[in-house]
């Protein structure tokens, strides 16, 4: 009778855990359906700025529903950002409250420098909308920066190009070398 109890607790311990793990599996294919295109896919050309000059790459095409795309990809971007900052916040947070004096500094140090980053990202976006663009995201890295930009009517030119980085230039410590100018179509 003890066998027969024990195989009992066990068939349901493992009933609930196949139940779980089918869950968790459906979880991930309806959130692996809905994820954001690759950039690829929703950028058509490319526009780098550099000393030379204007730089593009890459093939441009239109899209049938232009003004819905363009606001999917921007929204979609800026929340993978805001997604991404989270995460790292949570964790220096998380190191901030169980760590030691140096690895404290050394948290908030960096939590500080992202929130300067979200700061100044948040700035040269309402910028560049300020100066006549549909929309703008903006992300910085330690290397550089990338500006995706709402391609305008007759798309993005050298002086549109030009007036970006120049406002970049006014709101970082960036080089023109490290500007990135992106036309999204």
């Amino acid at each position: 009778m003890k066998n027969w109890k024990v195989w009992q607790k066990n068939l349901i311990a493992a009933a609930v855990l196949v139940v779980v793990c089918a869950g968790i599996y459906m979880n991930w294919m309806y959130t692996n359906d809905k994820e954001t295109a690759d950039l690829t896919d929703t950028l058509d050309a490319q526009k780098v700025l550099s000393e030379d000059g204007l730089i593009l790459s890459g093939d441009t095409a239109a899209g049938s529903n232009a003004n819905n795309t363009l606001t999917d990809y921007f929204a979609a971007v800026r929340l993978s950002r805001q997604q991404a900052r989270d995460s790292a916040v949570e964790l220096l947070q998380e190191a901030m409250a169980y760590g030691s004096g140096e690895e404290t500094s050394q948290s908030s140090a960096q939590l500080e420098q992202i929130i300067q980053m979200a700061l100044t990202e948040a700035q040269i976006e309402s910028l560049v909308v300020a100066k006549g663009y549909a929309d703008c995201v903006a992300y910085m890295s330690e290397d550089g920066i990338s500006v995706a930009v709402a391609s305008p009517e007759g798309g993005l030119q050298q002086t549109d190009a030009a007036v970006i980085a120049d406002i970049v230039l006014s709101q970082t410590e960036f080089t023109l070398e490290d500007i990135h100018v992106v036309e999204v179509q």
